[in-house]
């Protein structure tokens, strides 16, 4: 692998992330025009946001599994290709089956080509592996600050039927990245599918599994606000806009915090920075839901920031751990965790239908607590500067 970094290819990987992530983050800011137009109930809602998050739970895998075996751009252009078109449909959904289908359909999309892009990134990173898995994670953090902000504003002007007008933007971005996007590298591994997956793990699979189980957690409290927070608020008096711009301040925090994550762990190591932000969730989110006011956005910004710090930092270790499947091991560290994270929001909806919604995140927010325990078990990854 080259030393240099060749920020060009990372840079056209990250636009993918950025494109597929900013129609994905089109849904969870409009539950609240769902709910009102569809008649939804909030235990619809968490089966949306679940099967949305099961769907990367099933395909992320072998969409990682085949996308190092016959490298093609079949994955990352038509992964999103299928995002583009499929998530804007939802503006003229009838009715709860119609959304869902739509929803599901655009998740395969997203699922599909999140593996392949995110196992070239170390073909192309270089030795900066931590920056830049933080850049291109950027690109999905960044969208779900600036996707909220744009479909909210869209869908109050022009109307939830004007919706399925903004693939035209992501079809023109497709064609952009098939004509310059390198083709991907295949990985040097043989055999079915769970023989990839032994090899791709090796002897580094237990310690991979306690990652991976970190991530879950991590992903289950912030999957639990990503979704619920925009109904909390609107809930609560705040206009449909206001709620997506708060989302998106939360979202938007973890772009810079992502980067700085993965700037520290190239120099001092993931292990740390993750009982830094791990250590901190508990009392950040806590405190962000007592907030009111102007206070409620400065909130947002440090919750997001320090619980989407540590995105891209599981996959980096993973991915130094086994770099033999760097789909595959992104797969389980991104689609698996989410998939399993996402298992849980039917339940949590169900929850906040009897309980409320601000009675369910003061419970998740304590989730946090048990990954510090396992984080203290992480194995150490080589910095940069060891390397």
């Amino acid at each position: 692998m080259a030393s240099k970094t060749n920020m060009r290819v990372i840079l056209a990987l990250t636009l993918v992330h950025f494109t597929g992530d900013f129609y994905s983050a089109f849904t969870t800011p409009l539950f609240p025009v769902f709910v009102e137009k569809l008649g939804l109930s909030l235990t619809q809602v968490g089966v949306i946001a679940g099967l949305n998050r099961f769907l990367a739970f099933i395909v992320q895998p072998s969409a990682g599994y085949w996308a190092d075996r016959y490298p093609s751009r079949f994955f990352s252009v038509g992964g999103l290709l299928l995002a583009v078109v499929f998530i804007p449909l939802c503006g003229w959904a009838t009715g709860f089956w119609s959304l869902l289908t739509v929803i599901a359909l655009g998740s395969v999309g997203s699922s599909l080509f999140h593996p392949a892009v995110t196992g070239m990134i170390p073909a192309y990173a270089g030795s900066r592996a931590g920056l830049s898995m933080s850049i291109f994670n950027t690109g999905g953090t960044l969208a779900f600050g600036v996707g909220p902000i744009f479909i909210t504003w869209y869908t109050a002007r022009f109307g939830l039927g004007a919706v399925p007008l903004t693939m035209v933007l992501g079809l023109a971005v497709a064609l952009y990245l098939y004509l310059t996007l390198p083709p991907p590298i295949a990985a040097p591994v043989a055999g079915g599918f769970l023989a990839t997956v032994r090899a791709s793990l090796g002897p580094a699979w237990r310690a991979i599994a306690l990652i991976w189980l970190v991530m879950v957690l991590r992903a289950l409290t912030g999957q639990s606000f990503m979704t619920f927070m925009p109904l909390l608020f609107v809930q609560e008096g705040y206009s449909l806009v206001t709620a997506g711009g708060i989302f998106a301040l939360f979202t938007v925090a973890g772009t810079f915090s992502g980067l700085l994550a993965g700037s520290l762990s190239d120099r001092i190591g993931p292990k740390p920075v993750f009982l830094f932000t791990h250590g901190l969730m508990t009392p950040v989110l806590l405190v962000f839901l007592q907030l009111e006011g102007r206070w409620i956005y400065p909130g947002a910004l440090l919750a997001g920031g320090v619980v989407l710090a540590t995105l891209p930092l599981g996959v980096v270790m993973a991915q130094a751990l086994a770099p033999r499947g760097r789909s595959m091991v992104a797969s389980l560290m991104m689609g698996f965790a989410f998939g399993l994270g996402g298992l849980a929001a039917p339940l949590i909806g169900r929850l906040a239908d009897i309980y409320s919604i601000r009675a369910v995140l003061t419970g998740a927010a304590f989730l946090p607590l048990a990954t510090v325990a396992l984080i203290a078990w992480f194995p150490k990854v080589p910095t940069r500067e060891a390397a």
